[in-house]
C-alpha cells in the first residue's frame, strides 16, 4: 500500500496511490506498507538507488542500517510495538531525501498510526521532511519512556508477589516476560541513539538550529533513560534470585516434613517389624496385653520423637 502525505497551503492531505499513477507535487511523506512487487517497480522508477528489501532492512551491521547514496540519506530503526504484555522490535526503513521522506515497512507500527493521526488532526506541524522525521523519533523516544513507566509498575507487583504467591510459576513468566520487553527497549534506544548520532554527524548541514536542538535534547533524553534500563536489569536479576531462593525454601520446607515424618515412624515401623518376624520362639505373642502393648509403645514411641523435636525446635 502506497499513501502520499501532501502539505499544500499549510493543510494535510493524505492520498492512497497505485502503481500506476507518479508521486503527487508537495508530497511531504511517501509511506510503503508491505509493498508488493509492482510497488517495489514504480518505487524503482523514482529511485537511483536499488530498493531496499525486507532483508535488507533487517540487517543489523551498521553500514547496511546508516549509509547515504543518490537518493538521500538512509537510516534503519527499530521500533518498539506492544503485543499484548510482549514488547516486539519492528525495522522502518527512512530514506530522506531532498523533498520528501520516504518510508517503507513490513509490518504495522503503532507510533507511526500516531504520527499520522496527529498530523490529520493538526496537533502537530510539520513543513520540512527532516522535521517530520525527528517528529516521529520524538515520539519514539517518549513511548520507550513509557514503557519503560509501565515495566517499573509491573515489577512493584512483582516483588510483592514473590513472598506471597503460592504458585511461582507466574511470577517467573512474569519477570522472564520482563526481562525480554526490558532487553528489546534498551536495544531500540541504543538503535535510536545511533540513529541520531549519524544524521548528527552527516546531514547536519541540511538541519536547521531548531531541529539541531530537538536532536540534541532527544540524545539527552536517551541518555537519562539508559540508567533506567540497567537498574532494572539489576531489579529483575534481584527478583529472579529472590524467587528461585523463596522457592527453594519452599521445596526444603515439604522436605522437612517427609523426613520429620519418616524419624517419627521409625521407632512405631521398627516395633512393628520386630512382632512380625516369623520364629517359633517369641513369648510375648501368647500374651493376652501383647497386642495392646505394642501398640501403645507404637503410639509413645512416635509422640516421644515428635516431641523431642519440638523441643530442640526442628519443627
Amino acid at each position: 500500500m502506497i499513501t502520499a502525505y501532501i502539505y499544500q497551503h499549510q493543510q494535510l492531505k493524505i492520498v492512497e496511490l497505485s502503481p500506476e499513477e507518479s508521486i503527487p507535487e508537495d508530497t511531504l511523506w511517501l509511506d510503503l506498507f508491505r509493498p508488493d512487487d509492482d510497488e517495489r517497480d514504480w518505487l524503482a522508477r523514482f529511485s537511483v538507488e536499488e530498493v531496499p528489501d525486507e532483508e535488507d532492512i533487517n540487517e543489523i551491521e551498521a553500514s547496511a542500517r546508516f549509509y547515504q547514496n543518490s537518493d538521500g540519506l538512509h537510516i534503519n530503526s527499530l521500533f518498539p510495538q506492544r503485543v499484548g504484555q510482549d514488547v516486539r522490535g519492528v525495522n522502518v526503513s527512512f530514506n530522506l531525501r531532498n523533498s520528501f521522506l520516504l518510508t517503507i515497512r513490513e509490518e504495522d507500527v503503532g507510533l507511526i498510526r500516531l504520527l499520522r493521526n496527529y498530523l490529520r488532526l493538526g496537533r502537530i506541524e510539520v513543513v520540512t521532511p527532516q522535521s517530520l522525521f525527528l517528529e516521529l523519533f520524538n515520539l519514539k523516544v517518549e513511548y520507550l519512556s513509557d514503557l519503560i513507566e509501565d515495566v517499573y509498575t509491573v515489577l512493584e507487583n512483582v516483588s510483592e508477589q514473590v513472598f506471597e504467591s503460592a504458585e511461582l510459576d507466574d511470577v517467573f513468566k512474569m519477570i522472564t516476560l520482563q526481562e525480554d520487553s526490558n532487553g528489546k527497549i534498551r536495544l531500540s534506544l541504543l538503535d535510536t541513539q545511533r540513529s541520531l548520532r549519524y544524521m548528527q554527524k552527516y546531514y547536519r548541514r541540511e538541519l536547521s538550529e531548531d531541529e539541531l536542538k530537538d536532536m540534541r535534547e532527544m540524545l539527552s533524553d536517551i541518555e537519562s533513560l539508559m540508567p533506567h534500563s540497567q537498574f532494572i536489569f539489576d531489579k529483575l536479576n534481584f527478583l529472579l534470585d529472590a524467587a528461585m531462593g523463596f522457592s527453594g525454601l519452599q521445596q526444603n520446607k515439604i522436605i522437612k516434613i517427609f523426613s520429620v515424618a519418616a524419624v517419627v515412624f521409625l521407632p512405631p515401623t521398627v516395633i512393628a517389624s520386630s512382632y512380625g518376624m516369623n520364629f517359633k520362639h517369641m513369648p510375648e505373642l501368647d500374651w493376652y496385653v501383647g497386642y495392646p502393648m505394642a501398640i501403645m509403645m507404637m503410639l509413645a514411641s512416635a509422640a516421644g520423637t515428635y516431641l523431642f523435636f519440638r523441643r530442640k525446635g526442628w519443627l
